[in-house]
């Protein structure tokens, strides 16, 4: 698909007409799934919530569309991250800020300190340790509560969902320890996962920096594979929104140096998995991604917390 140029985009949006405020359910667009899953579910029956970027979609490279413009002109409210990870697509927003609610809930969301920094630029991974990303609930909970301020249940389901996200924290953390110390190594395509592995104590390995935006070089593939290597690392992992062939490349390297590694799963990390799946939540995405780590690196997961059962019951886990 032939995508339009932003200025078609800015010259869309000068000529679109803007709807009038919607009756309640209230409309609700996030950028991200791992955005609009939470506000789903804090919003319950108050707002109907969809999102831009679905499965498999990169943010990094992503760019706006003529049905993203219709998209953000027919919501009642626009929810997104910033900090640097919608990109091209934050142009776009600004245009509509000056007519409609559009709110940045990474902005005061997380202290500066805590955010990890590469070249000069925010790491925005953030909803990869579960703990951290509960900080945008209570945002989240405002913006949708002055959209929707008839709804009586938001408070109650963001203090459910804080909870959620606590049990969710502890879980993970107790599925990696029982990985053996020495294979608590996380070898990924692009370095999306530092957050996760400073909240559970792996050591992170990508051949790829923050962005996708430019090709891993051979020399970034070679030194992954001596890495691998050197370690015995037993397994690597693919993500849903990259192409699997510079991990292959870098499993090729590796045996070159006489060590065999395999592919240890599939990760999400940019993107959440299938829509009505439970890895098309942020709860199922995180999970996945324990299972799938704490599996390859020769670890054994405990059952899920019991304050995660009614999420697992409603996504026939249980």
């Amino acid at each position: 698909m032939i995508r339009p140029a932003i200025p078609l985009l800015a010259a869309m949006l000068a000529a679109a007409p803007f709807a009038a405020p919607a009756e309640t359910p209230v409309r609700v667009l996030a950028t991200i799934g791992q955005i609009g899953d939470l506000a789903a579910e804090i919003a319950g029956d108050c707002a109907e919530v969809e999102w831009m970027m679905g499965e498999g979609v990169d943010p990094h490279l992503y760019r706006a569309t003529p049905a993203d413009v219709r998209a953000l002109d027919r919501a009642d409210l626009v929810l997104y991250l910033g900090l640097g990870l919608e990109g091209q697509l934050a142009d776009v927003l600004d245009r509509f800020a000056d007519r409609k609610p559009v709110s940045a809930v990474g902005g005061a969301a997380f202290d500066p300190a805590e955010l990890i920094r590469e070249d000069g630029a925010i790491d925005p991974h953030l909803w990869m340790a579960p703990a951290l990303w509960a900080r945008i609930v209570p945002p989240l909970a405002d913006a949708l509560a002055e959209a929707a301020p008839g709804c009586a249940g938001i408070a109650a389901n963001a203090a459910t969902l804080a909870g959620q996200l606590a049990a969710l924290d502890r879980w993970a953390a107790d599925s990696i320890v029982t990985i053996p110390e020495e294979r608590r190594i996380l070898v990924t395509a692009h370095d999306a996962f530092e957050y996760f592995g400073r909240a559970y104590g792996l050591e992170l390995v990508a051949i790829q920096g923050l962005s996708t935006e430019s090709e891993a070089s051979v020399a970034d593939i070679a030194d992954t594979a001596r890495l691998v290597a050197e370690a015995g690392v037993p397994a690597v992992f693919v993500e849903s929104t990259i192409n699997p062939r510079t991990v292959e490349a870098m499993i090729a390297a590796a045996r070159d140096r006489g060590h065999e590694v395999g592919i240890g799963g599939e990760l999400y990390s940019d993107a959440m998995g299938t829509a009505g799946t439970p890895e098309g939540t942020y709860i199922g995405m995180i999970r996945a991604n324990i299972l799938t780590i704490t599996g390859a690196l020769g670890g054994t997961p405990p059952p899920l917390p019991e304050d995660l059962a009614p999420w697992a019951a409603r996504h026939g886990l249980d």
